[in-house]
């Protein structure tokens, strides 16, 4: 469904990414583990149209979309739920779920997908007429997560959707990712630095470091690497 080939992307004279290719198939999870600074968030960025690469390709479903900008991105179906959520603090639950409608016309769909987000986020319903800015973390990631739902994607994005979130409402996040991809048939591609969370429920797994894959397979394999243990399950 994507496919990422030899990507380059660099910030001025600094590389982030050197060469760096992977594919998601269809209808899997796939998860980017690495430490800080390894190229992660540069990654979804540069796929979803946020950074231009110096070199390299993006197919998705197909079609190159390497230069497309990242509205037309969108609109092809892949959704971007960015590191630090991005909410709009400023507004209220439902105006920021409008925000992620923007591209969508058909008013019977936008009612399905706002029903469908809150089938999936029920504390979002609650929460309608709230101050987005005054939910709690989890409460945002749940806000941030339904927002791109409201797009009507085929394939979602999610940078450290774990990040500042309350442990007990992780494994909530979590089993929520996996009903979007199960249930809902949304191919997922996640970014996030708790190793282990992903690569229980994912399919495959890169790991880059300073902006390189040096390892890849299936989840349930790496989970048993002696070398990966060490340096990201804290084994």
């Amino acid at each position: 469904m994507l496919a990422v080939t030899d990507l380059h992307v660099s910030y001025g004279a600094i590389a982030a990414l050197s060469g760096i290719s992977f594919q998601v198939e269809q209808g899997s999870i796939v998860t980017l583990i690495g430490g800080n600074g390894a190229g992660k968030t540069t990654t979804l960025r540069t796929v979803s149209g946020l950074l231009r690469p110096k070199s390299g390709a993006i197919s998705f479903l197909g079609e190159d979309i390497t230069t497309l900008p990242a509205h037309q991105i969108v609109a092809r179906g892949l959704c971007h739920v960015p590191e630090g959520r991005m909410i709009f603090s400023n507004l209220t639950v439902d105006e920021n779920l409008a925000m992620g409608a923007y591209l969508q016309h058909d008013p019977v769909r936008i009612a399905a997908n706002r029903d469908y987000v809150f089938s999936i986020f029920p504390r979002l319903r609650e929460r309608l007429k709230q101050t987005a800015g005054t939910l709690s973390g989890g409460e945002q990631q749940m806000l941030a997560i339904g927002r791109a739902l409201m797009g009507n994607p085929k394939f979602l994005m999610l940078d450290e959707p774990s990040l500042g979130i309350a442990p007990r409402l992780i494994s909530t996040i979590f089993e929520k990712i996996v009903e979007i991809n199960r249930v809902h048939g949304i191919t997922i591609l996640l970014v996030e630095q708790n190793a282990n969370l992903a690569l229980e429920i994912s399919r495959h797994a890169y790991c880059l470091e300073t902006g390189r894959i040096a390892m890849e397979g299936e989840s349930k394999k790496l989970r048993h690497d002696p070398q990966l243990k060490a340096t990201y399950l804290g084994g």
